[in-house]
């Protein structure tokens, strides 16, 4: 395959990364300001939760802005990109593998079946099909290029769906903290 062979296979997808590659950016400086507000929640939870159900969140937006930017970058071969690829779908199933050590082993939250399906199934998921399309890529680019950014937009909205559930959840928290006459217990 030529460099221009290589490009025109990723040309067809520029605006696609551009949007969510974008969309992962901003996110990710979202996910700051969630775990901000969550600082502020005092006495419940701690490191345990936090690794387990905040940081993937930020993990999620930027391995979504980082495929974005790969498969927009102006590569000479698709092996490359693949390779590239390949690792990053790699070291996404190793993560997965860690925040599900991670869950297991929270103790002030235990997960519950959505938790599980949207901090590991999914992106569980997500990082295989990302891993499979990246070695396929060479062979037939087109159906892997559709299975790359279905796989990144799931990814986003995990991240979408995890921030909210975790602005939620501190929004309870902090409902519960409130004595019955408005003032915030000691």
């Amino acid at each position: 395959m030529t460099p221009e062979t290589v490009t025109s296979a990723f040309d067809p997808w520029d605006n696609f990364y551009v949007i969510v590659g974008s969309s992962a950016g901003a996110l990710t400086g979202l996910q700051f300001v969630v775990m901000a507000l969550a600082a502020e929640v005092r006495g419940r939870g701690g490191e345990g939760e936090v690794n387990a159900f905040g940081t993937p969140t930020v993990v999620h937006f930027c391995a979504t802005l980082l495929v974005s930017a790969i498969v927009a970058a102006p590569w000479h071969r698709l092996t490359s990109a693949g390779a590239t690829l390949a690792v990053c779908g790699a070291l996404g199933i190793t993560y997965t593998l860690i925040v599900t050590r991670r869950a297991r082993r929270t103790t002030f939250y235990k997960p519950v079946f959505e938790d599980w399906l949207f901090h590991v199934i999914l992106p569980l998921a997500v990082y295989a099909d990302l891993l499979v399309s990246a070695l396929v890529l060479q062979g037939s680019p087109g159906a892997a290029l559709f299975a790359i950014a279905g796989g990144i937009l799931t990814l986003l909205f995990v991240g979408i769906h995890n921030a909210w559930d975790a602005v939620i959840f501190m929004a309870m928290m902090r409902d519960d903290e409130r004595a019955p006459g408005g003032d915030r217990k000691a």
